[in-house]
């Protein structure tokens, strides 16, 4: 298992558009994705269980990744993390 955590920096937080973005690019592997805020831990391939955690800016978010793609999930969900400009590696 690998984890990587992240400040979001983003006025809006991770609202109902980028959620969206994140939860198809972990879709797209076959580990598990924990998306983690504040103690609270939810299934990332959930669209669902990422906007019930109303992550606003500010909010530091850990992705727990554990599977046989484990590396290139945690890359790609990354990647849009930046791509999307919602925030920075903490």
């Amino acid at each position: 298992m690998i984890e990587k955590s992240f400040k979001i920096t983003a006025e809006t937080g991770i609202h109902a558009q980028s959620a969206v973005y994140l939860v198809n690019e972990a879709i797209k592997y076959s580990s598990n994705v924990i998306l983690e805020v504040e103690g609270k831990k939810i299934n990332m391939k959930s669209i669902m269980g990422v906007m019930s955690l109303g992550v606003y800016q500010g909010a530091v978010i850990t992705l727990h990744v554990d599977g046989s793609d484990e590396t290139q999930a945690l890359a790609g969900i990354e990647n849009q993390i930046y791509n999307l400009k919602l925030g920075k590696e903490y």
